[in-house]
């Protein structure tokens, strides 16, 4: 028997409210030029909708992650309006790491759409697996 390393890539999303679908399509285009393939998004239960739309539209499972648990993440990026308006310096990077599960871990810091209304952030974690 061989173990093998199973890697899930999943994307985080912070935005504005006059954030747009498209907003965050290029948020994730960004992602994926950067780290490749997604295999799920993630959003805080606040922002759910917005990116439930994107995942049905992309046909990419959509995790929901508690407002409340945000503060619990360390992320890469501090913004004051992040901290101020949620308690983690970027929603994008809790949120992925949250998903993403416990050992998770960012690839970078989170990535901002070109109309600066989304940002985007990808965590991985390793699932070890028996194979044969």
């Amino acid at each position: 028997m061989t173990t093998q390393t199973i890697a899930m890539n999943v994307a985080g999303f912070g935005f504005r409210r006059q954030a747009t679908r498209e907003s965050l399509e290029q948020a994730l285009d960004q992602l994926i030029a950067e780290y490749g393939p997604i295999d799920q998004l993630a959003a805080a239960r606040s922002m759910l909708p917005l990116v439930q739309a994107l995942g049905s539209n992309l046909n990419i499972l959509v995790i929901g992650v508690p407002d409340e648990a945000l503060p619990s993440a360390t992320t890469l990026t501090h913004s004051a309006y992040s901290l101020r308006e949620k308690g983690t310096g970027s929603v994008a990077e809790a949120v992925a790491l949250l998903a993403a599960g416990h050992g998770a871990r960012l690839l970078g810091p989170r990535m901002v759409s070109d109309d600066r209304k989304a940002t985007a952030a990808v965590a991985t974690t390793a699932a070890q697996g028996v194979g044969l």
